[in-house]
């Protein structure tokens, strides 16, 4: 068996199959920080500053559900080590806050209003902790699995851990050797669909926290990318805004022939975007007027989501323990020109033609059904194919979105679109490398019967398992 066949056969797990569905989701920075307006806390907060006024984790979700999310990630406990929730392992948290005379508990609060508005939770929990006097020792890695039982057996269904890799010194001066492997089997055990982020075996960081995508985000990557963000040397352990927007411009390439070819054993390790709709990750008053334009967070959600990774977009509660009314309107807004878009398929009830089928189970008919289970393929060892969609009319569009069967892997290298009205020649409007769970192409407006995809590079056979036709919003 060749390389490209070996990588070809590479395949998600269901965890990371139903993680990709979720396409769009926030991270909700909240803690000490944003009482003291610091980015990273020192760990010597005094709990008594946490005391916001007016929180309501039910707006935090009813704003992220209209922006079209599908869920949230809360900073449980970040760096400085203040708890969100009542932990009985340690008294830096909320129950020695005043907020609600110490009786609340942030994480169950928004765990209820994601389930009562259909959206999922995540968690983020810092393995770095610059308060707890037992960093840097065994002890610590008990503690901070102690603390991982409780938000996984106490607050509903978790799909998402998300861990990062900062290790600097505790308070007592001292550095933890993380038991990764220790802390995962918790995560296996106690929330089995929950995939592991960032530093986990299931969801790769993009590699900068600028928005920054490649053209080609390839799912099937080098074994040795598992370990990039555990490693301490390269860890990032100082408040650095410099790293918050650092693009590695020598990592654009993760996936192609050439480095797969080269790369030894292979695994399934899609990517995920994280950046945040303000400079920085937790609010600071100074930067309100410094909310991301619709037109920027258009442009990162269709290179991330319609680039085959996700979306993860910070939203940072204010003092005030609500979403400000900058962030808000903004994400009403795109939520608005995402559901304007991606409302009417103007490809239902067209008929598709392929160049080459499998066999009657995997034709080209199998792409406007609407179900993501079934597929074309043609026959194995054809990489060239093309399919030919018959809107049945002339139709204006400018949207159209791919996706492949990666539940088969991830095969297409290379493609291109053409397009024709009734009659005359074909008029190529659009190409592009990777399709991955989801491809979308944007153009100037159009107006055609015939839509022909032509593949033109793939690894041993390609899929497709959905093509559909949008007329987004004309400015």
């Amino acid at each position: 068996m060749s390389d490209i066949q070996k990588a070809a056969l590479v395949k998600p797990s269901q965890r990371q199959l139903k993680w990709q569905e979720m396409e769009f989701y926030a991270f909700i920075h909240f803690t000490v920080n944003t009482f003291t307006d610091k980015e990273w806390g020192l760990g010597n907060e005094d709990p008594s500053i946490f005391d916001p006024q007016d929180l309501d984790t039910e707006q935090w979700v009813q704003v992220c559900k209209a922006a079209g999310m599908r869920g949230l990630i809360l900073t449980c406990k970040h760096h400085d080590g203040f708890c969100l929730w009542p932990s009985k392992y340690t008294e830096h948290s909320v129950k020695k806050s005043p907020w609600k005379q110490g009786n609340g508990d942030v994480v169950k609060e928004l765990s209820d209003a994601c389930r009562r508005h259909g959206l999922q939770l995540g968690i983020y929990l810092s393995p770095w902790d610059r308060h707890d006097n037992r960093y840097g020792t065994d002890e610590y890695n008990t503690y901070f699995k102690n603390q991982l039982r409780e938000l996984l057996t106490n607050y509903g269904d978790i799909f998402s851990v998300w861990f990062d890799g900062a290790c600097g010194e505790g308070p007592n001066g001292k550095r933890q050797v993380y038991d990764w492997d220790g802390y995962y089997q918790v995560i296996r055990k106690l929330q089995p669909g929950a995939v592991i982020s960032v530093c986990g075996p299931d969801v790769r960081w993009i590699g900068n926290e600028a928005g920054h995508c490649r053209e080609s985000e390839w799912s099937v990557v080098s074994e040795t990318l598992l370990d990039c963000e555990k490693i301490q040397e390269k860890s990032q352990h100082a408040d650095d805004a410099e790293f918050r927007h650092r693009i590695r411009t020598e990592d654009e390439d993760l996936g192609s022939r050439e480095v797969i070819c080269s790369a030894g054993n292979l695994v399934w390790y899609p990517a995920e975007v994280n950046t945040s709709i303000r400079p920085g990750w937790f609010y600071h008053a100074n930067e309100d007027d410094k909310v991301r334009s619709v037109e920027e967070l258009l442009d990162i959600y269709y290179k991330s989501v319609g680039g085959n990774a996700t979306f993860l977009l910070n939203i940072p509660p204010d003092k005030r323990g609500r979403i400000h009314e900058a962030d808000e309107k903004r994400l009403r807004e795109l939520g608005w020109i995402l559901r304007s878009t991606f409302q009417d398929n103007l490809a239902l009830g067209s008929s598709a033609a392929a160049s080459e089928s499998m066999d009657d189970d995997h034709t080209a008919a199998n792409l406007l059904d609407g179900n993501p289970d079934t597929f074309w393929c043609p026959r194995p060892g054809t990489e060239q194919a093309s399919i030919e969609i018959d809107l049945g009319d002339e139709k204006r569009f400018n949207h159209l979105v791919l996706k492949e069967h990666i539940q088969s892997g991830q095969r297409i290298e290379r493609f291109k679109i053409e397009c024709r009205k009734d009659s005359g020649a074909w008029r190529e409007i659009s190409r592009g490398t990777i399709i991955g769970h989801k491809r979308i192409l944007r153009f100037d407006e159009i107006t055609a019967r015939s839509i022909r995809i032509t593949i033109m590079e793939s690894r041993w056979y390609p899929t497709l398992s959905s093509f559909e036709v949008y007329l987004g919003p004309i400015d």
